[in-house]
């Protein structure tokens, strides 16, 4: 890279704010003048509006994503006395807000190809759980990097064995598996609206949603003290709730969404091509649902080399995740693994890596970043 050449961040939420700037200030100004910041119309029409992209009945927004699968297990009333199955391979929200709800996290292995659970794993600890633990009651499906798991048999396994599933919709808004949008398949599902999602606050955020009225309902109370009538706590809850501020942004950006994520896919498209015949695989694709590339993820044992050898073209990279939730030492040694152990988590964690992925990288930056995949091919 020379002096002269300017590096490509693998993410860049600024340029989000960028892209619809006039529109989003305008937002901003419209609910500082309003005078009401919190629980207010801004949020109101933000989980209508997103009800209605997403195609469920309800929305619910709180303070970030995290916050959001544990109002889920909250209103399923899962938490101290029961177990939660997800995997190791995720941020390390999704654990974390398993116990924040106070339940057991048991942690299973993905499958290498899409780094999603491992659906086979899911249905064996169901059918035969492992000793020590509370009883299963919850299985939370991590859609990683945007596509979706592999759905179908989980979802007949927890029906099998009347375990909730829900979706951690963390990094695929607008994904589908045959034609539905991920987030509408299980009994609730949860968004991270984190800045560099794919429906990205400039703040945190967080929405949940589901088709279960009376969930909702509860959920909508747990979230705010669990008033159902203002100072009055009518069953215990929390403080978890969507700003006005950033409920008229991510109005806002909802608007750009879907287009957000046809780029994404065009973007993917190009960097495919450019590592057609080289040393690194394109990700896997589910050839039943779409991707809309939260994240481009490649993987080599050779990551180091591959990764400074972008950056010497000027092209940024990160790793998700570096260190499996299980290997971390907050949850090392204490928290329980499916009876694969995790080795395939603990395989691709030392191996993957990310390309710069956002909707408002320049065809002139997709270029670069192309020619620079070519050049791992000498």
């Amino acid at each position: 890279m020379n002096a002269a050449t300017t590096m490509i961040p693998q993410a860049n939420p600024g340029a989000g704010y960028l892209a619809q700037k006039a529109e989003i200030d305008a937002a901003v100004a419209r609910a500082l003048a309003s005078g009401w910041y919190i629980l207010g119309k801004e949020g109101e029409a933000f989980e209508q509006e997103y009800a209605a992209w997403l195609g469920t009945t309800r929305a619910i927004g709180c303070a970030n994503g995290t916050d959001a699968l544990a109002l889920i297990l909250r209103g399923l009333g899962i938490g101290e006395g029961a177990t939660v199955a997800t995997v190791s391979h995720t941020a390390v929200a999704t654990v974390a807000a398993i116990e924040m709800a106070g339940a057991t996290p048991l942690l299973l292995d993905i499958d290498p190809d899409t780094y999603t659970m491992d659906a086979e794993e899911l249905a064996a600890v169901l059918g035969d759980p492992p000793p020590g633990l509370p009883p299963i009651r919850a299985a939370i499906a991590v859609h990683l990097y945007g596509q979706a798991c592999e759905l179908d048999p989980m979802l007949a396994a927890c029906a099998e064995h009347g375990v909730a599933l829900i979706e951690d919709c963390a990094q695929a808004h607008g994904a589908t598996l045959h034609g539905r949008k991920l987030g509408t398949l299980g009994a609730a599902s949860a968004f991270s609206l984190y800045p560099t999602k794919n429906l990205g606050a400039l703040g945190d955020g967080g929405v949940l949603a589901t088709d279960d009225f009376e969930l909702a309902d509860r959920i909508g109370a747990i979230r705010q003290y669990g008033w159902k009538e203002r100072y009055i706590s009518s069953m215990v809850g929390v403080n978890s709730r969507l700003d006005e501020i950033q409920a008229a942004i991510l109005r806002v950006k909802l608007t750009a969404l879907d287009a957000g994520n046809a780029r994404r896919r065009a973007i993917a498209a190009a960097y495919d091509a450019a590592l057609a015949g080289g040393p690194l695989a394109p990700p896997a694709r589910r050839p039943d649902a779409e991707h809309v590339f939260h994240q481009y993820v490649l993987r080599s044992p050779h990551r180091s080399d591959y990764m400074a050898r972008l950056k010497a073209e000027g092209v940024g990279t990160g790793i998700h995740y570096p260190l499996p939730v299980h290997q971390q030492s907050a949850y090392e040694g204490r928290v329980a693994l499916g009876p694969a152990g995790c080795g395939e988590t603990a395989r691709a964690a030392q191996e993957v890596f990310s390309l710069p992925m956002y909707p408002e990288l320049a065809d002139e930056q997709v270029e670069r970043i192309c020619a620079a995949l070519r050049g791992l091919a000498g």
